[in-house]
This record gives structure tokens, C-alpha cells and sequence, in this order.
């Protein structure tokens, strides 16, 4: 799915993909969900649960992905955002008062 696909796609779309990601990770790994679940320290039904995309936690996804390799997947999400130039400017002003 592109970014524009995913603008136009509902919460629960979105979330059947991000689960279907996961299992196609997983099986990449030659995991199955219990032996993910132990390596994640969570349960099966909680992997299998995330696999459907029934609505995984942030640490759910964070330890799914540490075990199949896919925290670099996430880079884009946890970079700062880059600053507008308007931002730029205040944060400059700010640091000059301080």
C-alpha cells in the first residue's frame, strides 16, 4: 500500500495490514506464533490476536518487530519531525531571549 492508499483506507483496513505484515514477518523468520510469543514474552493469542489486527499495543508491535528484525521499520515514525521554517525561526528567537 502507498501513503496516498493509506490516507484513503479506514483504521480497521489499515490495521488487518499492519497484522498482516507481522505474520508475513514472522513466517519470513520461520517462527510460528508460539514460538514468537516466547521469544517476545507474550502470549500466542496475543501474537495471534496482532496477526488479525485486532488493535496490538505499541509494545506488542515493538517487541513482534525486535524479534523478526523489523525495528527498522519504524525509523520513519520515531524521527523528530523536521521543523517548519516558521518553527525554526521561534525556536531561534526563543534560544536568543534564554
Amino acid at each position: 500500500m502507498n501513503h496516498k492508499q493509506y490516507d484513503t483506507s479506514t483504521d480497521l483496513e489499515i490495521m488487518s495490514r499492519i497484522g498482516a505484515r507481522l505474520r508475513e514477518l514472522r513466517k519470513a523468520r520461520g517462527l510460528t506464533q508460539t514460538e514468537a510469543a516466547q521469544r517476545a514474552g507474550l502470549g500466542r493469542v496475543t501474537v495471534h490476536r496482532a496477526e488479525q489486527g485486532d488493535n496490538p499495543t505499541l509494545l506488542t508491535l515493538t517487541r513482534l518487530l525486535r524479534v523478526y528484525g523489523g525495528l527498522a521499520e519504524l525509523e520513519d515514525f520515531i524521527q523528530p519531525p523536521e521543523l517548519s521554517p516558521m518553527a525554526r525561526l521561534r525556536e531561534r528567537e526563543r534560544r536568543g531571549r534564554g
